[in-house]
C-alpha cells in the first residue's frame, strides 16, 4: 500500500478560535488564514486530518452528536474556501469526567497518539512523513509519539507557551509559527508533495 503523508491539526486554537468547549456551530469562528492554508495543503496532495480532545463530552457540556454537528458545520465553512478535511477524529474522554461512560483513561486523549494512529490506519497515512500542528505541548507530544514531526503555533494556547522550555528533540519540534498559514508557508507544505510526486 502506498501510504500518504498527512498534516494533522488540532482544532481549537489552530483551525478555529478557542472559545472553551465549543459544542454548537454558532461558536465556530475560523482563525484568519486557516481555511486558505488547508486549501493549499489539499491542492498539494496532503491528507488533512483534525485530531481534537473534546472533554466537554465527558464533562456533560454536550454530546458526541453535538461535536459531529460542529464538525459538519466547520467542513461547510471550509468548503467555501475550497478546503476540505479528510477526517475528523475526537476524543470524548476525560479521567475526571462527570459522565460515567466517558470517565476513563484512554489511548486517544492527547498527549496519547491514539487518534493519529487510528486516522493513519483508517485513511492509509504514513505518520513518519507527516506533521502534527498544535497550540499545546500535548498536541506535540501526541504527534511525536506517533512518529510525526511537529509544529507549535502561537494562536490559541500557543500564545502562552514558553517554546524555549520545550524539549525540541523529544517533541520532534521543527518550527514555532505565528499561525497555521505561517506554518504552511515557512515549511513549504503547499508545494512539497506535488514537487515530490
Amino acid at each position: 500500500m502506498n501510504l500518504r503523508p498527512a498534516v494533522f491539526l488540532d482544532r481549537d486554537g489552530v483551525l478555529i478560535e478557542d472559545a472553551h468547549y465549543v459544542g454548537s456551530p454558532d461558536r465556530v469562528s475560523l482563525l484568519p488564514g486557516a481555511a486558505e492554508a488547508v486549501a493549499g495543503l489539499n491542492r498539494a496532495g496532503w491528507a488533512v486530518v483534525v485530531v481534537t480532545n473534546q472533554a466537554g463530552v465527558a464533562k456533560g457540556y454536550f454530546t458526541p452528536a453535538a461535536v459531529e454537528t460542529v464538525h459538519e458545520f466547520l467542513a461547510e465553512q471550509l468548503a467555501g474556501y475550497g478546503a476540505r478535511i479528510d477526517g475528523f477524529y475526537f476524543c470524548p474522554h476525560h479521567p475526571e469526567g462527570e459522565v460515567a461512560a466517558y470517565r476513563v483513561r484512554c489511548a486517544c486523549r492527547k498527549p496519547a497518539p491514539g487518534m493519529i494512529r487510528a486516522a493513519a490506519a483508517d485513511l492509509g497515512l504514513d505518520p513518519a512523513r507527516s506533521w502534527m500542528v498544535g497550540d499545546r505541548a500535548t498536541d506535540l507530544e501526541a504527534g511525536a509519539a506517533a512518529g510525526c514531526r511537529t509544529v507549535l503555533v502561537r494562536t490559541g494556547y500557543g500564545a502562552g507557551v514558553d517554546a524555549t522550555a520545550l524539549d525540541r528533540v523529544r517533541l520532534n519540534l521543527e518550527l514555532v509559527a505565528a499561525d497555521l498559514a505561517d506554518a504552511v508557508a515557512k515549511l513549504g507544505l503547499a508545494g512539497l508533495v506535488r514537487r515530490a510526486a
